[in-house]
Protein backbone atom coordinates (compact mmCIF):
# COMPACT_ATOMS: atom_id res chain seq x y z
CA UNK A 1 0.00 0.00 0.00
CA UNK A 2 2.85 2.04 0.69
CA UNK A 3 4.24 1.58 -2.36
CA UNK A 4 1.11 2.03 -4.03
CA UNK A 5 0.67 5.71 -2.36
CA UNK A 6 -2.81 4.45 -1.29
CA UNK A 7 -5.24 1.62 -0.12
CA UNK A 8 -7.33 2.58 -3.16
CA UNK A 9 -4.36 2.56 -5.53
CA UNK A 10 -3.91 -1.03 -4.23
CA UNK A 11 -6.70 -2.34 -4.74
CA UNK A 12 -6.84 -1.13 -8.35
CA UNK A 13 -3.66 -2.40 -9.40
CA UNK A 14 -4.75 -5.99 -7.44
CA UNK A 15 -8.00 -5.84 -9.93
CA UNK A 16 -5.62 -5.32 -12.44
CA UNK A 17 -4.02 -8.43 -12.06
CA UNK A 18 -7.68 -10.12 -13.03
CA UNK A 19 -8.22 -7.94 -15.78
CA UNK A 20 -10.88 -5.70 -13.81
CA UNK A 21 -11.36 -1.68 -13.20
CA UNK A 22 -12.55 -0.40 -10.13
CA UNK A 23 -12.97 3.40 -9.36
CA UNK A 24 -12.39 3.80 -5.67
CA UNK A 25 -12.26 7.16 -3.83
CA UNK A 26 -8.76 7.81 -2.05
CA UNK A 27 -9.74 9.04 1.51
CA UNK A 28 -7.34 12.31 2.03
CA UNK A 29 -7.08 11.86 6.02
CA UNK A 30 -5.86 8.59 5.88
CA UNK A 31 -5.32 7.37 2.38
CA UNK A 32 -3.37 4.09 3.66
CA UNK A 33 -5.98 2.83 5.35
CA UNK A 34 -9.46 3.56 3.95
CA UNK A 35 -11.01 3.42 0.86
CA UNK A 36 -14.37 4.28 -0.10
CA UNK A 37 -16.19 2.44 -3.07
CA UNK A 38 -19.38 4.01 -4.76
CA UNK A 39 -22.00 1.91 -6.27
CA UNK A 40 -23.79 3.06 -9.15
CA UNK A 41 -26.82 0.89 -7.67
CA UNK A 42 -29.41 3.48 -6.10
CA UNK A 43 -30.41 1.80 -2.92
CA UNK A 44 -27.02 1.06 -2.16
CA UNK A 45 -24.99 3.20 -0.32
CA UNK A 46 -20.89 3.59 -0.77
CA UNK A 47 -18.93 0.69 0.60
CA UNK A 48 -15.72 0.68 2.25
CA UNK A 49 -12.59 -1.03 2.87
CA UNK A 50 -10.41 0.09 5.66
CA UNK A 51 -6.71 -1.77 6.67
CA UNK A 52 -6.58 -2.70 10.53
CA UNK A 53 -3.84 -1.65 12.83
CA UNK A 54 -2.07 -4.32 13.96
CA UNK A 55 -2.19 -7.16 11.58
CA UNK A 56 -2.53 -7.45 7.78
CA UNK A 57 -6.03 -7.44 7.33
CA UNK A 58 -8.92 -5.30 5.71
CA UNK A 59 -12.57 -5.52 6.50
CA UNK A 60 -15.17 -4.73 3.69
CA UNK A 61 -18.88 -3.71 4.45
CA UNK A 62 -21.78 -1.93 2.41
CA UNK A 63 -25.04 -0.83 3.33
CA UNK A 64 -28.41 -0.73 1.61
CA UNK A 65 -30.62 1.86 2.54
CA UNK A 66 -28.83 1.88 5.17
CA UNK A 67 -28.69 -1.40 6.53
CA UNK A 68 -25.59 -3.18 6.80
CA UNK A 69 -25.60 -6.09 4.05
CA UNK A 70 -22.27 -6.81 3.47
CA UNK A 71 -19.42 -7.19 6.14
CA UNK A 72 -16.27 -9.40 6.47
CA UNK A 73 -12.56 -9.53 7.05
CA UNK A 74 -9.88 -11.19 4.68
CA UNK A 75 -5.94 -11.52 5.31
CA UNK A 76 -5.13 -11.51 1.29
CA UNK A 77 -6.45 -8.22 -1.18
CA UNK A 78 -6.87 -10.04 -3.50
CA UNK A 79 -9.97 -11.35 -2.86
CA UNK A 80 -11.80 -8.05 -2.45
CA UNK A 81 -12.28 -6.45 -5.88
CA UNK A 82 -14.74 -9.79 -7.09
CA UNK A 83 -16.70 -8.67 -4.05
CA UNK A 84 -15.90 -5.13 -5.13
CA UNK A 85 -17.27 -5.02 -8.34
CA UNK A 86 -20.09 -7.44 -7.42
CA UNK A 87 -21.21 -4.42 -4.92
CA UNK A 88 -20.53 -1.37 -7.41
CA UNK A 89 -22.35 -3.32 -10.42
CA UNK A 90 -25.63 -4.41 -8.40
CA UNK A 91 -24.80 -8.34 -8.32
CA UNK A 92 -27.22 -10.18 -6.12
CA UNK A 93 -25.87 -10.76 -2.36
CA UNK A 94 -25.97 -13.91 -3.26
CA UNK A 95 -23.46 -13.45 -6.12
CA UNK A 96 -21.76 -10.95 -4.41
CA UNK A 97 -21.15 -13.95 -0.93
CA UNK A 98 -20.36 -16.70 -3.85
CA UNK A 99 -17.58 -14.74 -5.56
CA UNK A 100 -16.27 -13.75 -1.53
CA UNK A 101 -14.02 -16.12 -0.67
CA UNK A 102 -14.65 -15.33 3.28
CA UNK A 103 -17.57 -15.51 5.47
CA UNK A 104 -19.32 -11.68 4.09
CA UNK A 105 -23.33 -11.65 4.28
CA UNK A 106 -25.12 -10.52 7.07
CA UNK A 107 -28.49 -12.40 6.47
CA UNK A 108 -30.57 -9.50 5.61
CA UNK A 109 -32.21 -9.73 2.43
CA UNK A 110 -31.69 -6.48 0.34
CA UNK A 111 -35.08 -4.91 -0.04
CA UNK A 112 -34.35 -1.99 -2.30
CA UNK A 113 -37.96 -0.80 -2.67
CA UNK A 114 -37.79 -0.04 1.25
CA UNK A 115 -41.13 -1.77 2.08
CA UNK A 116 -42.16 -3.14 5.28
CA UNK A 117 -43.06 -6.56 5.33
CA UNK A 118 -39.80 -7.25 3.49
CA UNK A 119 -37.66 -4.95 5.67
CA UNK A 120 -39.33 -6.75 9.15
CA UNK A 121 -38.04 -10.64 7.22
CA UNK A 122 -35.08 -9.39 6.62
CA UNK A 123 -34.14 -7.88 9.97
CA UNK A 124 -35.12 -11.43 10.97
CA UNK A 125 -33.10 -13.21 8.83
CA UNK A 126 -29.99 -11.42 10.13
CA UNK A 127 -30.69 -11.78 13.99
CA UNK A 128 -31.11 -15.57 13.24
CA UNK A 129 -27.71 -15.80 11.22
CA UNK A 130 -26.22 -13.70 14.20
CA UNK A 131 -27.59 -16.20 17.07
CA UNK A 132 -25.90 -18.81 15.08
CA UNK A 133 -23.00 -17.91 14.94
CA UNK A 134 -22.37 -16.88 18.37
CA UNK A 135 -22.27 -19.81 20.99
CA UNK A 136 -24.59 -19.07 22.97
CA UNK A 137 -27.52 -21.99 23.01
CA UNK A 138 -30.28 -19.74 24.82
CA UNK A 139 -30.30 -16.75 23.03
CA UNK A 140 -30.23 -18.88 19.20
CA UNK A 141 -32.99 -20.87 21.05
CA UNK A 142 -34.89 -17.50 22.04
CA UNK A 143 -34.21 -15.80 18.52
CA UNK A 144 -35.76 -18.42 16.91
CA UNK A 145 -38.89 -19.45 19.25
CA UNK A 146 -39.79 -15.79 18.21
CA UNK A 147 -39.50 -16.11 14.78
CA UNK A 148 -41.76 -19.60 14.82
CA UNK A 149 -44.32 -17.43 16.54
CA UNK A 150 -46.44 -15.84 13.83
CA UNK A 151 -48.21 -12.89 15.92
CA UNK A 152 -44.08 -11.86 16.62
CA UNK A 153 -42.77 -12.50 13.50
CA UNK A 154 -45.09 -9.26 11.94
CA UNK A 155 -43.06 -7.30 14.33
CA UNK A 156 -39.72 -5.66 13.39
CA UNK A 157 -37.03 -6.98 15.81
CA UNK A 158 -34.31 -5.79 17.99
CA UNK A 159 -31.29 -6.29 20.28
CA UNK A 160 -30.16 -3.69 22.87
CA UNK A 161 -27.68 -5.67 24.87
CA UNK A 162 -28.40 -8.71 23.85
CA UNK A 163 -31.85 -8.02 24.68
CA UNK A 164 -34.64 -9.26 22.24
CA UNK A 165 -37.46 -6.38 21.67
CA UNK A 166 -40.20 -5.72 19.31
CA UNK A 167 -41.46 -2.71 17.34
CA UNK A 168 -44.00 -1.68 14.93
CA UNK A 169 -41.80 -0.27 12.42
CA UNK A 170 -37.70 -0.30 12.69
CA UNK A 171 -35.85 2.78 14.46
CA UNK A 172 -37.47 5.40 16.15
CA UNK A 173 -38.78 2.05 17.48
CA UNK A 174 -42.54 2.59 18.58
CA UNK A 175 -44.19 1.16 20.71
CA UNK A 176 -41.83 -1.03 22.95
CA UNK A 177 -43.73 -3.04 25.19
CA UNK A 178 -41.48 -5.92 26.17
CA UNK A 179 -38.10 -6.83 25.75
CA UNK A 180 -36.30 -10.31 26.83
CA UNK A 181 -33.04 -11.29 28.04
CA UNK A 182 -31.76 -14.65 27.58
CA UNK A 183 -30.15 -16.52 30.28
CA UNK A 184 -26.11 -16.76 29.81
CA UNK A 185 -25.48 -20.02 32.03
CA UNK A 186 -27.66 -20.61 34.76
CA UNK A 187 -31.09 -18.68 35.36
CA UNK A 188 -33.65 -18.03 33.31
CA UNK A 189 -35.38 -15.98 30.82
CA UNK A 190 -35.83 -11.98 32.25
CA UNK A 191 -39.09 -10.43 30.77
CA UNK A 192 -38.53 -5.97 30.60
CA UNK A 193 -41.40 -3.88 30.12
CA UNK A 194 -39.19 -2.92 27.09
CA UNK A 195 -35.74 -3.51 25.67
CA UNK A 196 -33.93 -1.65 28.18
CA UNK A 197 -36.36 -1.31 30.38
CA UNK A 198 -37.34 -2.62 34.18
CA UNK A 199 -37.38 -6.42 34.79
CA UNK A 200 -40.69 -7.63 35.64
CA UNK A 201 -40.56 -11.36 35.56
CA UNK A 202 -38.09 -13.86 35.02
CA UNK A 203 -39.14 -17.52 33.43
CA UNK A 204 -37.49 -20.99 33.44
CA UNK A 205 -38.03 -21.37 29.26
CA UNK A 206 -37.59 -19.85 26.38
CA UNK A 207 -41.47 -20.94 25.63
CA UNK A 208 -42.43 -19.12 28.47
CA UNK A 209 -40.83 -16.14 27.79
CA UNK A 210 -42.27 -16.37 24.27
CA UNK A 211 -45.94 -16.51 25.54
CA UNK A 212 -45.47 -13.53 27.96
CA UNK A 213 -44.06 -11.36 24.84
CA UNK A 214 -47.39 -12.24 23.14
CA UNK A 215 -49.75 -11.70 25.76
CA UNK A 216 -48.09 -8.14 26.42
CA UNK A 217 -49.35 -7.49 22.50
CA UNK A 218 -51.68 -4.59 22.92
CA UNK A 219 -55.20 -5.32 20.89
CA UNK A 220 -54.13 -2.56 18.12
CA UNK A 221 -50.47 -3.15 17.50
CA UNK A 222 -51.06 -6.17 15.32
CA UNK A 223 -53.30 -3.63 12.92
CA UNK A 224 -52.05 -2.94 9.55
CA UNK A 225 -48.38 -1.48 10.01
CA UNK A 226 -47.40 1.76 8.60
CA UNK A 227 -44.33 2.54 6.39
CA UNK A 228 -40.96 2.43 7.08
CA UNK A 229 -40.43 5.58 8.58
CA UNK A 230 -38.27 8.67 6.29
CA UNK A 231 -34.57 9.31 7.58
CA UNK A 232 -32.95 11.95 6.89
CA UNK A 233 -30.04 11.86 4.39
Amino acid sequence: MAAHGSLAAALQAAAADYGLSLLLEITPSDPLRHATIASVVPHRDSAYVSAWHHERAWTIWGSSNRKLMICGSTKDLRELPDVIRGWVEGASLEEIGQAATFDLLTGRLEVPDNNLTDVIESEWQYLLKEARDRDWPEYQTLIEAAYAEPKLRRLYPFTSHWTLGFSTTPYPFSPEFVGVSSPSGEGGYTIRDRANGIALTQVTTHTEAIAVAVDRISAGLLQQPPEVPAQDS
